[in-house]
């Protein structure tokens, strides 16, 4: 449905894109993550027409976004910015660009439902909440019925309960619209609640690319057991001796009501087993996530993402 090869785009002395190649299937949906400067805003302008590469191909719904009329037509797209008139309700705003995009007005109903905005409807969008608007801006994109969504950091501004309202629409769009999503964030747990697959943005460059638990994988070089115990002091030395046995190669350490146990992936399987050999009352296992393998892609370190 997304088809980039070797796109590269410069402003001056500036490459915001250098060379990258990034497919998306059919009805997938895609996180496209990075810092500040790492090209997803470049990107995003490439998808939908506003710029051409420099050099490389560009390709949405099976056609050159810088075709007008004809991406329009196949692509949805929901930018970081978006405002309406605030004395238009919000049924004048969605009839306004169903009409400017060639008479969609029948929809218009439907699509108030599908983001909550039903009882808003006929109230001056003026009114609404930033989220409200979030959603009615999803509305607006997917007048039309897109084959292909895209959303520029849609929950940027919003409170916890206006992203957790406006992921739930998403969720929906997704799950019952045969559409292809794709979404830029700087949010992390946005990606791996929304998204099926994850790519990583830096300096121009794409770093990685691969389902959700794929990438945040690759970059859990250590896992860390937990156990607790009536008797965390009791436990520390039994599991001292049990995980020893396996392996050496562990870090163990006592916190005030269980005792962690770090180790490489590989053997998190065989010090599993001697974990449970010594009778916790519980056990969790915490494998590095999706922000893990993020800064590894970027290079941040130990800083947070």
């Amino acid at each position: 449905m997304i088809a980039i090869e070797d796109a590269r785009k410069r402003y001056g002395d500036v490459v915001a894109l250098d060379g990258v190649s990034l497919s998306v299937e059919e009805g997938a949906s895609l996180g496209l993550v990075g810092t500040n400067g790492a090209g997803k805003t470049t990107l995003f302008r490439l998808l939908v027409g506003h710029e051409r590469p420099d050099s490389g191909r560009v390709r949405v719904a099976g056609v050159d976004p810088a075709a007008g009329v004809a991406v329009r037509e196949r692509v949805g797209y929901l930018p970081e910015d978006v405002g309406f008139q605030p004395v238009l309700t919000g049924r004048e705003v969605l009839d306004f660009h169903a009409d400017m995009r060639g008479g969609a007005e029948a929809g218009v109903d439907t699509l108030l439902g599908v983001v909550g905005l039903t009882d808003a409807a006929d109230r001056p969008v003026g009114e609404y909440s930033n989220g409200m608007n979030r959603r009615l801006g999803l509305a607006t994109a997917l007048l039309g019925d897109p084959a292909v969504l895209l959303l520029d950091e849609p929950a940027a501004g919003l409170d916890p309960g206006g992203v957790a309202a406006f992921n739930r629409v998403v969720r929906r769009v997704r799950d019952e619209r045969d559409v292809t999503v794709v979404l830029s964030t700087h949010v992390l747990s946005e990606v791996e609640a929304l998204c099926d697959r994850v790519a990583v943005l830096d300096d121009g460059d794409l770093r990685t690319v691969g389902t959700v638990d794929e990438v945040a994988r690759a970059a859990a070089e250590m896992v860390t057991v937990t156990a607790r115990f009536e008797d965390p002091e009791r436990g520390l030395a039994a599991l001292r001796d049990a995980v020893e046995g396996v392996t050496p190669a562990v870090t163990l350490a006592e916190t005030t009501d269980a005792v962690e146990v770090t180790c490489d992936r590989e053997e998190v399987t065989a010090v599993l087993g001697a974990v449970v050999e010594t009778d916790p009352d519980s056990v969790a296992v915490d494998e590095p996530g999706l922000d893990a393998a993020f800064r590894d892609a970027v290079d941040l370190g130990g800083e947070p993402a």
